[in-house]
Formats: structure tokens, sequence, C-alpha cells
């Protein structure tokens, strides 16, 4: 019997890899919206780590990796949302 391979991404902040399950996965769809954790289309993912959600690059970075920009409410409910990371 095989087993299942565990499917890697990289981290867009500190560049490091780990499972995709346990990272958050930010998503940029055709229609122009951005959602955590769901949806199909252009993605990037961040470690659950407290240095990589509150990095101070991290803004740029996201905007490189989904080739969008995003306005200012989008990020405050993405610091709102991993503010209980460790």
């Amino acid at each position: 019997m095989r087993k299942k391979r565990s499917i890697l991404r990289r981290c867009i902040s500190c560049r490091e890899i780990f499972d995709r399950v346990s990272m958050l996965k930010i998503t940029h769809e055709n229609k122009s919206r951005i959602l955590i954790n769901s949806g199909i289309g252009r993605s990037a993912y961040i470690c659950k780590t407290k240095n990589c959600t509150q990095d101070p690059k991290l803004k740029k970075n996201l905007q490189r990796a989904l080739k969008t920009n995003f306005d200012h409410k989008f990020y405050e409910v993405f610091i709102i949302e991993t503010q209980n990371y460790e």
C-alpha cells in the first residue's frame, strides 16, 4: 500500500518549507477578491508563526506573490485574523 506524500509549500516571509496543512493560504481570485484559507486562484502561503505574520515586509511580499494591490481593510482584517498565532 502506498503512503500519501505530504504537499509542501514555501512561506513567503521566512522562505522555509512546511506541510501545506500547517500553513495559512491567501488566495487572489479572478474577480479581485482576496480570501484566507479558501478559494481557487493564485495563492501565497505563510507559516503560522508570530515572526512571519507580523513581518514588516509581509505586505510587500503578499502583493508581489499575488501580483495585485489590495486596500488597507484587507491588511487590517489579516492582522486581526493572525493575532492569536504563536
